[in-house]
């Protein structure tokens, strides 16, 4: 530990402006400038240099890009087909889902739109919280309470709810895509002009 110290230390700026500057009191004392106070004119210009030396910075912390995210997400994504294929739904439902989970296949399908995707953080947290919080939660939600609506006949279907909740995270993705589908459009709108600027 402290042998890891003191490498550090000789590693770090205040040692490499210290040690300049010690090294300009070395050239003071062979000139004969410093006299017979040498070491102490060499010690106090290696002091002066470590105090006046930036100080360290911690390196930033290593946070996975957003590539790494989602490769992560679609790991995810297919652990969440498993087990919303263990799930038995209505036909209404069922229907809604296949759609939904067709169209986020579809967002983390390798290749361009994921490129696109990448490149905003907002879209990839919206992907995020479909795949590990809300279609989860959406789905657990109906087998409970379908559970105890037989044990409470007359209340309202989960049903319902259920196909509510897969049409409102079904148009959050679409409004995604959309985006993404207007970023490449307003891309290629730009390259155009500038290919048009360029030849005139």
């Amino acid at each position: 530990m402290a042998t890891s110290r003191f490498v550090g230390y000789l590693e770090s700026r205040k040692n490499i402006t210290g040690s300049a500057a010690g090294l300009a009191g070395l050239v003071l004392t062979f000139t004969g400038t410093a006299g017979a106070y040498w070491p102490v004119v060499v010690a106090g210009l290696y002091g002066a240099g470590a105090l006046v030396a930036p100080p360290e910075r911690p390196p930033l912390p290593d946070f996975p890009d957003a590539s790494a995210q989602l490769d992560a997400l679609r790991d995810d994504f297919e652990r969440l087909g498993g087990y919303l294929g263990e799930i038995e739904l209505p036909p209404a439902a069922a229907g809604r889902l296949t759609e939904l989970t067709g169209l986020l296949a579809a967002l983390l399908e390798p290749g361009w739109v994921a490129e696109v995707l990448a490149q905003d953080p907002e879209g990839v947290h919206v992907l995020s919280r479909t795949v590990r919080r809300d279609l989860p939660e959406a789905v657990d939600g109906f087998v409970r309470a379908r559970w105890w609506t037989r044990m409470t006949p007359g209340q309202e279907l989960p049903e319902r709810h259920l196909e509510r909740q897969l049409g409102l995270l079904q148009e959050e993705a679409e409004r995604l895509a959309a985006a993404l589908r207007e970023t490449e459009a307003r891309r290629q709108e730009t390259h155009t002009r500038y290919l048009e600027d360029r030849s005139q």
